[in-house]
Parts: structure tokens; C-alpha cells; sequence
């Protein structure tokens, strides 16, 4: 005969049910209904148990379940809930973290979870912003207070400020969870004592992405062997951007995009201009890419060359704004109305307002159609 409060802890040792293979249930439920004289409740699996007391989707708790099958018990997964709830952790933040960290499910808060919260208190971070932060980054929840700390100090330098890496921190991110020693610093020596760039410079590209500098060493090596390859002096300014826009091509898609242009009519002199000038070429698809060349070399009349030496034509919308000027041009020069010293990428950059002030409203009664071009 059952005793007449279960606890928790001894839950496994009591029931068996077939369908479920990890049992649990709420004390506070279980113990009230059997202290009504009415039967006890089935037990929960862990699954149902991620699903109500987190927040969980169906296949979400069952995923999280398979890393939690060591648990007899509720116990220390409520206490945690508990305590993150009490830190300011509602249900969004919750979900955000038991599908990807369950072993913060399993931490003792006396001894983990409440000390280095406290700490980071300490340090000047506000509730407010330790949720957004733990809720963006659950590895934090475990990693020793002194990693922690190390970890802040680094990148605090790289950003710049505080601010601008919590700002960082509070986005879903990976970079934070990586090891100072064995990734960041190995690269921060080799890109300042080999490439000449300095920490400040790195922080510029460091804000932008601090994926950049959690590479592992050999693929920034590759990285700087392709953009010696392109003819970038490592002195140039550039030369740090042509990493960082290397930085999201993988070889393949490098290689590619470099094809492309030689079947376009790029010469390698012709690639390594366009580069110097732009190296975030390599960010245009390679769709994009072919209808901008095919149309500034078969409807525009520039030749590859001459548009490797303005890369810059290639970065603007096609169908929005490139053709639609493209074509005012075109009806200015029918009216001889086009001052012959301007070139296309001039007219590319004005902005809309002061496109129709210059090249629109004075012409409109000799040429009332200019209206209908853009």
C-alpha cells in the first residue's frame, strides 16, 4: 500500500507505467489530491514535465528528455526554474534556454547558479540585462565565475566598450562560449605581428562580426593566402575589409565567384583592381553579378575593364535604380541635354530628390517623358 506522501525523490521506486519511461510529478499536486482521499495522479514524464513547467514544444522536450535521463527527480530542475524566475526569466527566456543548454537544468543553484549571478550583479550588470544575456548566451550559466570574467574583459576590449558588447551579447550569438587562449589570442597575434593590423583597426571588424576573430588559425592563414592572391597589399586599408569579406565565402564559393568574373571578361589584373577598390565584390551573388556585367557591357557600352576600375556600378539595385537612370541618360543625350563630362556612377549615387532638382524639372517642357523614365 502507498504511504501517504510520496516525495518526489522516491517517485521511480513506486510507479511504473510502460509508456513512460522517466516519471515525475508535482508534489504540490500529488500530495493535496491524495490528502483528498482521491487517487493519485499519473506521473508525469520528463517530456510533459519540459513541456509544462518550461514552456517546451512537443519535440523540443522529447529532444531535451534524451539529455536528461540521469535525473530521478524534479528537484534541482525546479529549483533552477525557481531561481531563474525570481532573476527576472519569464517564459520566452526559459524556452531559449532548456532546448539548447539542458545542463543548466542540473545545476544547484546554491552553489552555481545564485553566487554567479550574484557576482555579475556585482560587476555592474543590471537584471534586466543578465536575462537577455544568459537568455542569448546559456553557456554562461556554465562556465566559472573567473572564465566568465576573462572572457568579459577580452571582448570588452575588442568592442570597444561595454555597451557595445552587451548590445552584441543580448542577439543570439556563439562567439562568447569560445576559448580566449586557444582561439581569439592566437589570432589577434598573428593578424597584429603578421598582417600589421592593429587591435584598434580589429575592433572595427569585431564589431561588425566577432565570428572573425574565433576562426581557427589555419582558416585565417587560408583567408590571408587568398587575399595575397587577389594582389592586396597587406599595407592597404583594404586589406583588412578583403578579410573580412572573405571571412562568410567559403573556398568554393571564392573560387567561383572568381571564374565568374574571368568568364565575364575579367582579366587577374582586372579582379585585383576591382578588389583593391571594393573587396566586398565578393559579397554580390553570383546572379546578381552576371545581370549587372551583361547589362553595363552590352546596353551601357563599358567594357569589363572599365567597370573593374568603378566596382562600384555593381552594387547598386539593377532593375530600380541602374536602368531606370540609365535610361534618362539616354534621353537627355537625344535632347542634347546631357552635360557630357558626367558619367553614370555620378548620376548612381545622387539621391532621388536631387536626381529630379538636377536632371528632371529643369527639362520638364522640353522633355515632359523624363517623368515617365523614373
Amino acid at each position: 500500500m502507498l504511504p501517504s506522501i510520496v516525495r518526489r525523490n522516491s517517485l521511480l521506486a513506486y510507479f511504473q507505467v510502460p509508456r513512460l519511461k522517466f516519471l515525475f510529478s508535482s508534489s504540490t499536486v500529488a500530495d493535496t489530491a491524495y490528502a483528498g482521499g482521491g487517487p493519485f495522479p499519473v506521473p508525469l514524464s520528463m517530456v510533459e514535465y519540459l513541456v509544462n513547467s518550461w514552456g517546451l514544444s512537443t519535440a523540443e522536450a522529447s529532444k531535451a528528455s534524451k539529455s536528461l535521463t540521469h535525473l530521478k527527480s524534479t528537484e534541482k530542475p525546479d529549483a533552477v526554474l525557481k531561481f531563474l524566475r525570481s532573476q527576472g526569466f519569464n517564459g520566452s527566456h526559459l524556452k531559449k534556454i532548456a532546448p539548447v543548454r539542458t545542463t543548466v537544468l542540473c545545476c544547484d543553484v546554491d552553489k552555481n547558479l545564485a553566487p554567479k549571478f550574484r557576482s555579475l550583479r556585482n560587476a555592474g550588470f543590471s537584471e534586466a540585462e543578465l536575462v537577455e544575456i544568459v537568455a542569448s548566451n546559456p553557456m554562461i550559466i556554465n562556465l566559472a565565475v573567473p572564465a566568465i570574467f576573462s572572457k568579459l574583459q577580452v571582448w570588452e576590449r575588442l568592442f570597444g566598450s561595454r555597451d557595445l558588447l552587451i548590445k552584441r551579447l543580448k542577439r543570439p550569438n556563439s562567439f562568447f562560449g569560445y576559448s580566449i587562449e586557444k582561439r581569439v589570442n592566437p589570432n589577434l597575434e598573428f593578424l597584429r605581428d603578421g598582417c600589421g593590423i592593429s587591435e584598434e583597426r580589429l575592433s572595427l571588424v569585431v564589431r561588425k562580426n566577432p565570428r572573425f576573430i574565433i576562426r581557427k588559425l589555419d582558416s585565417l592563414h587560408a583567408l590571408v593566402s587568398r587575399s595575397d592572391e587577389l594582389g592586396m597589399d597587406r599595407k592597404s586599408k583594404m586589406f583588412l575589409w578583403t578579410l573580412y569579406c572573405l571571412h562568410g565565402l567559403k573556398k568554393e564559393g571564392f573560387d567561383a565567384k572568381c571564374k565568374l568574373m574571368m568568364r565575364l571578361g575579367w582579366s587577374q589584373s582586372d579582379l585585383s583592381t576591382a578588389v583593391r577598390k571594393a573587396p566586398n565584390i565578393f559579397c554580390i551573388s553570383k546572379v546578381e553579378l552576371q545581370k549587372k556585367m551583361d547589362f553595363l557591357v552590352n546596353e551601357g557600352g563599358y567594357t569589363p575593364s572599365c567597370v573593374a576600375k568603378q566596382p562600384m556600378l555593381l552594387f547598386f539595385n539593377l532593375e530600380k535604380r541602374v536602368i531606370p537612370r540609365f535610361r534618362l541618360i539616354e534621353a537627355l543625350k537625344s535632347k542634347g541635354l546631357w552635360p557630357a563630362k558626367r558619367k553614370l556612377l555620378s548620376i548612381l549615387t545622387l539621391p532621388d530628390k536631387k536626381l529630379m532638382e538636377k536632371f528632371v524639372l529643369p527639362f520638364k517642357e522640353k522633355a515632359p517623358e523624363l517623368l515617365d523614365i523614373l
